[in-house]
């Protein structure tokens, strides 16, 4: 097994052979190697993990220190209550520097800790939110000892609902990811015999928050779809228009799949089917899957997933689950983990943007600064995508998760929090040169004094796609904040 140190050293000789500055590539052969092999994949989780169990020796992970938000001298929740951000800060509790977030135009209404939505563990992940057919707005917030249910009221106040445990007979496990599907919500984990589970959101229209629910994993849930080579996937990817869902870097590696794109039907949610899968280019560590419509003519109407594979951007043909083809498969400078993206327009598919999760950590590229980098591409010709640019954060800190929402992109940094960038002059200026931050919300004080740090702590995930503007930020150590951009 070669050691972290070497995997490091290895590659960043292979990326300093291609003395090309700040764009696309053609995959090193070798570099694929590596990847392929997994070697990148277990040094990136085994550095998480080694902060994870920092934390938990140091009790950061106890989530009950961290008090859910209440308006003094209110008892209950204020209408009227929020938390302004004024001259770059939100000062919850004066006085008190763990309550206190350096922000940009982005207010605090609510928090609620990982123990007061009802987990014994704590240590969140994943998030996402789902709209009733009146409008009333609820989230899913991942844990590693499952997934809290609540509802963001018109107040912006986060109201804990229940709760969906973790699968009977899989463990604990902070990787647990959740997207929506029309009515549903799907949950995938990396916990062994988890499988893929969904759930009927509309069960929470009766809930009652006087008494919160744990919903049984057998009883309460739509289906439970158990054809992953060993139940765990480390990611979920919905085609709601196409009616299916993606299981992304379900290991091992040496499956049929080889870890890449397991398509699920699921037309009938209460029996998802298997539909096929795409293993060309191997893990798939993240995907959005649409309907293309974009400039090129030749795939207009086909069926497009944009693949974020380890050391490469990939962008397959899946029209035919049986038998997919890539189109294209492009690294660039600095590839050092290609983690997620999201195409800035769906309905106008010309560019994406791009994060990758180890290049502040190998401080290659534009990321040498260990600064967060958004990469923009060019995919106006799917077969030949080009990095056109970036954006260099001012914070120090890791890119993770990020949304484009009408031409801003709302990213989930770790510990330098809630980012907010307008990409709205990308079609005119794709070098990405116009492109500002536009608002931020660092939820994470614990390393202001630092200046910052480039681990893995604070902010895993955020849901910004609801119509009331509140933006639903989920934390590893403290629990959820709701958000909203200031007006």
């Amino acid at each position: 097994m070669r050691t972290p140190q070497l995997v490091a050293v290895a590659l960043s000789a292979l990326l300093a052979q291609n003395g090309v500055s700040a764009k696309e590539m053609v995959p090193d052969a070798a570099t694929s190697a590596l990847y392929d092999s997994g070697v990148i994949h277990e040094r990136l989780m085994a550095k998480k993990h080694a902060t994870w169990d920092r934390q938990r020796a140091s009790g950061a992970m106890n989530s009950s220190q961290y008090q859910s938000y209440r308006q003094p001298g209110a008892g209950e929740f204020s209408a009227q209550a929020f938390v302004p951000c004024t001259n770059g800060v939100a000062t919850v509790v004066a006085g008190n520097a763990m309550q206190t977030f350096k922000c940009k135009n982005i207010d605090y209404y609510d928090f609620v800790s990982h123990a007061n939505l009802g987990s014994r563990t704590g240590e969140g992940s994943s998030s996402w939110g789902w709209t009733s057919p009146t409008g009333r707005e609820f989230v899913v917030i991942a844990q590693a000892d499952g997934a809290a249910f609540a509802e963001i009221t018109s107040a912006g106040k986060l109201v804990y609902l229940g709760r969906l445990p973790q699968a009977s007979g899989a463990a604990t496990s902070i990787w647990r990811e959740i997207r929506g599907y029309k009515n549903y919500i799907v949950i995938g984990s990396e916990a062994v015999n988890h499988g893929i589970q969904v759930f009927d959101m509309s069960k929470l229209l009766t809930a009652n928050p006087a008494s919160p629910t744990t919903y049984s994993v057998t009883a309460d849930v739509t289906s439970v779809w158990n054809g992953l080579p060993n139940g765990r996937t480390h990611n979920v990817v919905i085609n709601e228009e196409k009616n299916y869902a993606v299981a992304v870097g379900a290991q091992p590696r040496t499956s049929t799949c080889r870890s890449g794109l397991i398509f699920i039907d699921l037309v009938d949610p209460k029996n998802p089917k298997t539909l096929g899968c795409a293993a060309g280019d191997g893990y798939v560590h993240d995907a959005q899957c649409l309907v293309y419509r974009g400039p090129d003519t030749r795939y207009v109407g086909r069926d497009i997933c944009y693949g974020y594979n380890e050391d490469t951007l990939t962008i397959y043909d899946v029209t035919n689950k049986n038998s997919t083809t890539i189109i294209s498969r492009t690294s660039y400078t600095g590839a050092s983990y290609t983690h997620q993206g999201w195409v800035t327009d769906p309905m106008n598919q010309q560019f994406l943007v791009l994060d990758d999760e180890l290049d502040e950590e190998n401080r290659v590229g534009p990321a040498a600064q260990g600064r967060p980098i958004t990469y923009f591409w060019d995919i106006r010709t799917l077969t030949a995508p080009r990095q056109t640019g970036y954006f260099r954060s001012s914070a120090t800190g890791i890119d993770h998760n990020q949304f484009v929402v009408d031409g801003f992109t709302y990213q989930s940094n770790y510990g330098s929090g809630l980012r907010v960038l307008d990409l709205r002059s990308l079609p005119t200026t794709p070098t990405g040169a116009s492109v500002t931050e536009a608002a931020f919300f660092d939820v994470y004080p614990e390393d202001d004094a630092q200046g910052g740090v480039v681990d893995f702590v604070g902010t895993w995930s955020h849901y910004p796609f609801f119509k009331s503007g509140y933006i639903l930020v989920n934390t590893i150590e403290r629990g959820a904040f709701v958000l909203k951009r200031t007006t």
